[in-house]
């Protein structure tokens, strides 16, 4: 099967490594217009963005900052016009200790769910209105496993953030569905990335992967295709629905 997405703009945030820049990488090779959103990390979304062609841009904006998410969404329909497809994939993944002060330990909440939440709710936002105005359009999360299973006592905010995520795919998905709008939610275990360096590490690699039920973690390029996949139009009938991609390690 040849997917090719010409004339279709997709906003891709946290598009400048990992699972976000191989997302982009697969749209656009099947001829997608890509909108890389990076925050820190220019000359990485740069590099990526040298690589898609097609008129692909990068976008920066600090997510913590959940009012610029706005701004993202703002910025990317003035170069382009429209957009399509939005996939909310810029998360952070950072441990919180609960023996950790009280004062402390609300940073850390705020920062996880203004990144992996607030941001993306805002972006929806933006994304439904533009879609009911045009006719319709795709949105893509990227949660995780942890938001079915939970995670460990470090990550409560990871966990919870993620969990909103799902809640909010499949709110839109019920709501919004006569607007020609759709919601999917891609719930990864843990994918080599930078991002989980550490935390592997620190967890005994060996330990983690014994979970699996196939013989390698997942990796970004596992993911993907499907997003590509979704962003045709290809499992619209699938709306709300959420695909695990984690190697057998959770199965619901």
């Amino acid at each position: 099967m040849k997917i090719d997405l010409s004339g279709v703009t997709v906003l891709v945030t946290g598009g400048s490594g990992g699972i976000g820049e191989a997302m982009a990488l697969s749209l656009a090779e099947s001829n997608a217009i890509v909108a890389l959103h990076y925050n820190s990390n220019r000359s990485a979304a740069e590099r990526i963005v040298g690589k898609l062609g097609g008129g692909a841009a990068c976008f920066r904006a600090d997510l913590s900052v959940p009012v610029q998410a706005f701004s993202l969404f703002r910025e990317v329909l003035e170069r382009y016009g429209t957009i399509d497809v939005l996939v909310n994939n810029a998360g952070i993944f950072e441990p919180s200790p609960v023996t950790a002060a009280g004062e402390a330990w609300l940073e850390d909440w705020d920062r996880t769910i203004a990144v992996n939440l607030t941001s993306a709710g805002m972006l929806c936002h933006a994304a439904i209105d533009h879609f009911k105005a045009r006719g319709g359009g795709r949105i893509i999360h990227i949660a995780s496993r942890a938001a079915f299973r939970g995670e460990t006592e470090d990550y409560l905010a990871y966990a919870a953030s993620k969990g909103g995520l799902v809640s909010l795919s499949r709110s839109i998905a019920r709501s919004f569905g006569t607007y020609g709008i759709t919601s999917f939610v891609i719930a990864p275990g843990f994918v080599r990335t930078g991002m989980t360096e550490e935390f592997l590490d620190a967890h005994e690699r060996d330990i983690i992967e014994h979970e699996l039920s196939l013989r390698r973690l997942t990796a970004p390029d596992d993911i993907a295709p499907v997003v590509t996949f979704i962003a045709a139009g290809l499992l619209d009938h699938a709306t709300g629905c959420t695909i695990d991609i984690n190697a057998g390690s959770y199965m619901r």
